[in-house]
This record gives structure tokens, sequence and C-alpha cells, in this order.
């Protein structure tokens, strides 16, 4: 039980209270409230005192709903009653799941940041909406996890804001599971100094899009996988000095032709399939590309992407029946691997 409170804290109370015990499918009375606060905070109040209150936070721009009905007072008079009095909270329960669901998706925030930032997420509902949510599973505590995600994220945006150029390492995994820096073939420990321009999540994953001072082309670095991050004072250099950036940059493009985020240049393509394959290519690249249907029931997709994206995608699919057309070398490409898979598999 708390403590008692000076009047004064008794409309931040009723709106705790609103907060906690109230929705549009929970509504509260006056006297519900009344009880409450005396139960919880140990005021005591009167019904005046409790309406004059929600009156004065609804004034103050809070969104607090309620019913009113009409009806006669003891001497004679129309009065208008006040009732079934709830806050309409700023996320819907469905918006809250979906952003709690996100976080369980993800393949990058820490177990312990994830719990903290759910707990956080099912504040902002009454506490009816835990009940929804009690089936919820935990994230596996075994996965791998950068504890200075979030501190990476906020650097970032930081530079991303002031234009400024970042430095860190860039770790991978080697053969004892463990996080290892990228290092020189002498063994000094790679410190990476890159231009920031935006960050982007895909396939449960953060990826920082991204120059190099000494190449002219755009790169992708996983954001879970960078540590020792530092703000640089150096100025960042500008995005339309990037090759293929020079009049803006298109996010939806450059994801579009970037399926699994690999580097390098994109290329035009064609391939050949089953007219039920257009879901699954929206899916990966969106709407900008073009379709040619053929006499056998097939069609004929031709889209702009990067040359390795394509590449692992063109083997993912080959058991739905796609079949790179141009270009001969990309095609080649798919064939020489499968062949190289099918001779180690016999």
């Amino acid at each position: 039980m708390y403590t008692a409170q000076p009047k004064k804290l008794n409309i931040l109370c009723i709106l705790e209270v609103l907060n906690k015990y109230s929705d549009a499918d929970h509504r509260l009375s006056q006297k519900d409230i009344i009880d409450i606060l005396k139960r919880e905070y140990d005021i005591s109040v009167d019904r005046k005192a409790v309406k004059r209150n929600l009156m004065d936070l609804i004034e103050f721009g809070c969104e607090i709903e309620y019913s009113e009905k009409s009806r006669k007072s003891k001497t004679g008079e129309e009065e208008l009653i006040a009732y079934d009095w709830y806050i309409s909270h700023t996320f819907a329960e469905s918006e809250l799941r979906l952003l709690i669901d996100s976080l369980l998706f993800s393949k990058h925030i820490p177990y312990s940041q994830c719990k903290a930032l759910i707990e956080k997420l099912k504040g902002l509902s009454s506490n009816y909406f835990s009940s929804h949510v009690k089936h919820i599973q935990n994230l596996p505590e075994g996965l791998p996890r950068n504890p200075e995600l979030l501190y990476t994220i906020e650097i970032l945006d930081e530079a991303i804001s002031k234009k400024k150029q970042v430095s860190f390492n860039y770790t991978t995994y080697g053969t004892d599971k463990k996080k290892h820096k990228k290092a020189y073939s002498d063994g000094n420990i790679i410190d990476y100094v890159i231009n920031p321009y935006q960050m982007v999540a895909t396939n449960g994953r953060y990826y920082l899009i991204c120059n190099t001072d000494k190449y002219d082309d755009l790169g992708n670095y996983r954001v879970d996988r960078i540590n020792n991050i530092k703000l640089l004072d150096a100025t960042a250099k500008s995005i339309k000095k990037v090759k293929g950036t020079e009049n803006g940059f298109d996010l939806p493009k450059h994801m579009a032709e970037h399926v699994y985020m690999f580097s390098g240049d994109s290329i035009r393509v064609t391939f050949r399939a089953g007219k039920t394959i257009v879901d699954d290519v929206i899916d990966w690249f969106g709407t900008d590309f073009v379709i040619k249907e053929r006499k056998d029931d097939k069609i004929d997709v031709t889209v702009k992407v990067n040359e390795m994206a394509m590449f692992c995608w063109a083997l993912q699919y080959v058991p739905f029946g796609v079949e790179i057309i141009t270009p001969k070398s990309l095609r080649d490409k798919v064939t020489n691997s499968l062949s190289e898979a099918l001779e180690k598999y016999r």
C-alpha cells in the first residue's frame, strides 16, 4: 500500500488509476475510482473531487472518455450524470501485440534487453493487457546477442543526423562459436571508418547502409556485429558522391535490389518460372519488375537486382522451378553451383 499522499497529488493518482485499470472494455465508475484510491494509495476523496479532477485532466488534454445520462435531482431539475470513465490509451492492444511480436521475432536484440522492452510495452496499456500476452514465449537465452546493440544504434543515429563518420570493429564467428574481431593477415584488428547513411531492418536483423572512403559504392554491415563504435569529428562523405545515388537515395529501390543485403552492383536479370511464383517475387523484390507471359503457362520476369543476391535467391527457388535466362554469366554460375552440389551429394 502507498503512503498517504498530499491532496495536490490526487489528480496524478487518479490518472494512474485510469491508466492501470481502465480501457474501452473496462470502464470505471466514480465509486470504482474512489475505492481504488483508498485501497492502493490511502487517499480518501468524495465524488465531487473525483469528477473535478477528471474534468481537469480532460481540459489538460488527456484522452479520457465517459458517458452521460440525464436524471432529475432531488429538487426536480434535470442534471447530467457522468459515468463509465476510461482512458483511451496511445496504443491499441493489437498494436502493442504487433510491437511485442516484432521484438520476439528479432534475431539481434539481447535477451535481457528484449524482455525489458516487452515489459515497458505492456505498461503502455491497462493491467488487463498482460493477461492477453501471458502465453508469449520468451526468447531462448542460448542465441548469441550483442549487448552493445542499442548503444550502437544510438551512436549511428546521432552520426547520421550530424553527418559524421564513425569508426568500429566488426565481428564474425569462429569455429569455437565465439565472436572474433576481423583482423588483417598480421593479426592487427581492423578499424573500420565509414560514412553512415541509413539503418534498415530486414530479415529479422538491422543493417547499416554506408560507404567507405576508398570505395565509390554503397556497402552494408550487420549492426549487431558492430563493436566499439565511436562517433568521429570528421564530416561524412555526401551520399550524392556515391555511385548510383547522385540524384538521391531511393531506399525502397535499394532494398528491392539487395534482398540479402549483399554489397555490389545491381544488374538486370530475367528468370523463368510458373505463374504461382508472382507472390514470392513481390515479397522479395517489390513491384518494380516486368512480367512477360508465355504460351507454356510460364512467365519470364525481368528485375534489376544485386547479382549475388539473385544468385542465392535462384538457388533457393530451384525446387519451385525458377530458371535464370539472362545474363548468361549468372546462368552459368548457377549451373556450375548446382553441378558441384550434385557431385558432392553423389
